[in-house]
């Protein structure tokens, strides 16, 4: 089974293709080089070159281990990387000389590979349904374009054999099956339409409509090249914050609708764009 991404467009299909401030692998850009083309190849390499800080134990590293969770841009990634263990990016790593961090920062590493090929790529922010933590696991993962199939395949950097073996995954990681990953759009219409729970989405402790309007707002903005935001300060939230009025639903309603739409018109990057530009400060930071 395939996975069927958004109607791409002429326009967005030429911004996607090219580095952001945040996946420019500036310096070292060499390192891209030798790399193989073939995206699951890419996939499989940046698997091996990061830990997820939450998943360190179960590759026995010492929780006294400084591990640091911030995002990084792939300049400053790849740094790291050579600093940890100098060599290509090929090269097996083991896991006390790889570098540690989160689910994003694997999908951006991929995307930043990807476009240096002049692959359309782009991050976004949703839900897994393959993590035992819950339904609906808080993650993010990469789109990139086949332009012979007309469509955006999606892949997830951060399962390496460790993480296929523990989850039981079998599924293709750099052409996932339908349902297996829903980005913030399809998560919030899916429950708003009722055919999901709202307490099945979330981060640990932290679920319910509240965290699917942030992964909304982060998945738009994560669509016109802001990986990261001001929305990524949610664990700051107090709990008066973290309620959401009639009219805050029905203005994330909207929002799902227009990024929709967006997506489907004849310049949507324009439309991503302005819609992600009313919506840069979350309600804790107003």
């Amino acid at each position: 089974m395939t996975q069927t991404g958004p109607r791409a467009l002429s326009g967005s299909l030429e911004v996607y293709a090219k580095q952001d401030h945040v996946t420019d692998p500036g310096g070292l850009a060499a390192l891209y080089d030798d790399l193989p083309a073939e995206p699951g190849a890419l996939r499989d390499i940046v698997s091996g070159l990061i830990i997820h800080v939450s998943w360190a134990a179960q590759y026995g590293i010492s929780p006294d281990t400084a591990m640091p969770r911030e995002t990084q841009s792939v300049a400053d990634r790849l740094q790291l990387i050579q600093k940890n263990c100098p060599g290509p990016l090929a090269a097996e790593r083991p896991a006390e000389r790889r570098t540690f961090g989160t689910c994003r920062d694997y999908s951006l590493l991929l995307c930043s590979m990807l476009r240096q090929r002049s692959v359309p790529a782009r991050v976004r922010c949703g839900f897994a349904t393959y993590f035992s933590a819950g339904p609906y696991q808080d993650h993010w993962i990469v789109e990139y374009w086949i332009g012979l199939e007309q469509r955006w395949v999606r892949a997830d950097a951060q399962l390496d054999q460790l993480h296929r073996d523990r989850l039981d995954i079998t599924f293709d990681c750099a052409d996932m099956p339908t349902g297996t990953f829903l980005d913030g759009v399809r998560a919030w219409t899916l429950v708003r339409a009722g055919a999901a729970a709202p307490d099945q989405f979330g981060h640990g402790d932290s679920n319910g409509l509240w965290f699917l309007r942030v992964n909304l707002q982060r998945d738009l903005l994560a669509l016109t090249n802001q990986p990261m935001s001001a929305w990524d300060s949610w664990r700051n939230a107090t709990s008066p914050s973290k309620g959401l009025s009639d009219k805050g639903l029905a203005s994330a309603d909207q929002l799902a609708r227009a990024v929709e739409a967006a997506e489907g018109a004849a310049d949507g990057i324009a439309g991503l764009r302005e819609l992600a530009a009313m919506g840069q400060t979350p309600p804790w930071q107003g």
